[in-house]
C-alpha cells in the first residue's frame, strides 16, 4: 500500500479544508452567534443593503475562529472579501485596498469585507491608515488579534469597531468538529475510523484549540494509514472507491490513542485538563511553591504548559499562592504574582511560560507565611457567628449632616496628630475588644513587622 503520509504531501491541510462556509458550521462561539448579534446581522445584510454594517475587532485564543467567522461571514453575505497580513502588509497596501473599495462601491455597488490578520502587529501608522475606510464605510474592518487590544490597537481604531471576546472551545464543540472532519467529503471523507478514546485524547490535546486538534487527527490519519491497523468497513456493500487508506480488503485503518501521541510526539495523554490529572499536578505545583522546592514547581508548571493548561490558570493560582503562603513574609510576591498574570495575558503564550517561571521559582524560593489568610479566615469565622456588634461612636462617619447630634465621631482621636502617629484608641467593637486576628510569624519581612506589631498593640492598649 502507498504511504498515507505521502499522499498528504501538497495537499491543502485538513484545517483549512474544515473551514465552515457559513456561520451555521462554526463550532462554539454561540455568545456571538445569537440571532440579530453583530456577526449575524453582518452576514445575513446584504451587501448591497444601505445600511452601514459595523467594523468589529476579534479578540481570542489561536484556533477559536477568528478567521473562519470572517470568512464565513464574506461568503454568507455575498460581500468582496480581501484578506491582508500584518505581518507582510504595509501602509501602502492598505491604502490600495481602500481605494479599490472605494472603487467598487460607487461604480458596482458591492461593499468589501478587509480581513486583517494579526492585527497588533500593525504599527501606529498602519493602523492610522484604515481610518478613513472604516470611518466612511469603504470597508468593513474584521480584524483578528490575540493581544489585548486595548494595549495594540489604536483608541480612534477601537472607538469606530466592536470589540467581540472569542472563548476556547469547549470540549463538546471540539468533539463535533473532529467527527465532522472524519466523516465529511471536504476532510477524512469516512476513510478512517476514530476510536473513542483516541477522540477524547484529540480533545484533550487541542485545549480549545480547533486548528490544533485536526491538525493532530490529520497527522494521526498517516500514523493510523502507515500503521496498518484496520476496522471491517462498515460500507462494504457500498461500490463508492473507499479511498486512500482503505487496505486492500476494503478495510478501514483505525486511528487509536497512540496514533495520536506519537503523532504529535508530547506527553500529552496523560493529563486531562477535566480529570484527576489536572487535579493532581496543579496540587502538586502549589504544595511544591508552598514547600519551597524550586525544581518540582517548575516541573510540574511544564508539565500544565505542554498539556495545553490555560496559561491564566495557572497564574491566577500564582497570585492565590503569593497572598496564601507568602503573604507578610514577602510582599512583593504578590506583586510579581500579579506582573506574570498581566505579562500572560499581554504576550500570550509561548513567551508567556517565561515569566510564569519566574514568578514559580521566586515564589517557591521566598519565605512563607499564613498568617494574613489566617487572619481574613478567623474574622469572616466571627463575622458569619455573629460576633461583629455596633462601631464604636468615636469611628462613625460624622460628615451628614444630624450625625454630630447623634454622637458620631465624638471622642476620636486623629493619629496623625500625634508625634508617633498612633494614639491610644479602641477600633474593634465592644465585644470583640481586644481580640486578635493577625498574629505574624518570624520568617522573612515579617519578622520586622511581628516586633512593629507588638509596640503598636501596647501603645493602641494604652499599656
Amino acid at each position: 500500500m502507498t504511504s498515507s503520509s505521502a499522499l498528504f504531501q501538497g495537499q491543502t491541510p485538513l484545517a483549512v479544508r474544515m473551514r465552515p462556509v457559513s456561520l451555521d458550521e462554526v463550532a462554539g462561539q454561540g455568545h456571538l452567534l445569537r440571532p440579530g448579534s453583530p456577526l449575524v446581522t453582518l452576514a445575513t445584510t446584504d451587501s448591497s443593503a444601505s445600511v452601514t454594517a459595523a467594523s468589529v475587532i476579534l479578540w481570542g485564543p489561536p484556533g477559536t475562529g477568528k478567521t473562519t467567522l470572517a470568512q464565513a461571514i464574506a461568503r454568507s453575505s455575498g460581500r468582496r472579501f480581501v484578506e491582508l497580513s500584518a505581518i507582510t502588509a504595509g501602509v501602502k497596501d492598505v491604502r490600495e485596498v481602500m481605494q479599490e473599495a472605494l472603487t467598487q462601491r460607487d461604480l458596482y455597488g458591492q461593499s468589501t469585507i478587509l480581513f486583517l490578520d494579526e492585527i497588533h502587529r500593525f504599527t501606529k501608522a498602519q493602523q492610522d491608515a484604515l481610518l478613513p475606510g472604516v470611518e466612511n464605510g469603504w470597508v468593513v474592518l474584521i480584524a483578528a488579534t490575540t493581544e489585548n487590544p486595548s494595549f495594540s490597537v489604536i483608541s480612534p481604531l477601537l472607538s469606530r469597531s466592536l470589540l467581540l471576546t472569542l472563548r476556547p472551545l469547549g470540549d463538546d464543540d471540539l468533539g463535533a468538529l473532529v467527527d465532522r472532519a472524519v466523516t465529511d467529503p471536504r476532510g477524512l471523507a469516512g476513510r478512517v475510523v476514530l476510536e473513542d478514546e483516541a477522540r477524547a485524547a484529540l480533545v484533550r490535546l487541542a485545549s480549545g484549540d480547533a486548528r490544533r486538534a485536526l491538525t493532530a487527527l490529520e497527522a494521526a490519519a498517516s500514523v493510523a494509514g502507515d500503521d496498518g491497523a484496520t476496522s471491517p468497513d462498515s460500507d462494504d456493500d457500498d461500490e463508492q472507491d473507499p479511498g486512500p487508506f482503505a487496505g486492500d480488503g476494503g478495510e478501514l485503518p483505525v486511528i487509536t490513542a497512540d496514533h495520536i501521541a506519537q503523532a504529535v510526539d508530547r506527553a500529552l495523554l496523560r493529563y486531562d485538563r477535566q480529570g484527576d490529572e489536572h487535579y493532581d499536578v496543579i496540587s502538586a505545583f502549589i504544595k511544591s511553591v508552598r514547600g519551597s522546592d524550586p525544581d518540582a514547581a517548575i516541573h510540574y508548571l511544564a508539565r500544565m504548559i505542554e498539556a495545553g493548561e490555560d496559561p491564566r490558570f495557572i497564574a491566577r493560582r500564582l497570585v492565590i499562592s503569593a497572598a496564601e503562603d507568602i503573604g507578610m513574609a514577602d510582599p512583593q510576591a504578590l506583586q510579581i504574582a500579579v506582573a506574570a498574570a498581566d505579562a500572560v495575558a499581554f504576550i500570550g503564550m509561548p513567551e508567556g511560560r517565561i515569566p510564569l517561571a519566574e514568578a514559580t521559582i521566586y515564589l517557591a524560593t521566598t519565605a512563607k507565611s499564613n498568617a494574613a489568610y489566617n487572619a481574613i479566615n478567623a474574622a469572616i469565622a466571627d463575622v458569619r457567628a455573629g460576633g461583629f456588634g455596633r462601631v464604636p461612636m468615636h469611628l462613625r462617619d460624622a460628615h451628614y449632616p444630624g450625625a454630630k447630634r447623634l454622637g458620631h465621631g465624638k471622642g476620636y482621636k486623629y493619629a496623625h496628630d500625634s508625634e508617633i502617629g498612633i494614639v491610644t484608641q479602641q477600633y474593634l467593637p465592644d465585644e470583640l475588644a481586644g481580640r486578635r486576628y493577625y498574629e505574624p510569624t518570624n520568617h522573612g519581612t515579617e519578622r520586622d513587622v511581628s516586633a512593629r506589631l507588638e509596640k503598636i498593640r501596647r501603645i493602641l492598649d494604652g499599656a
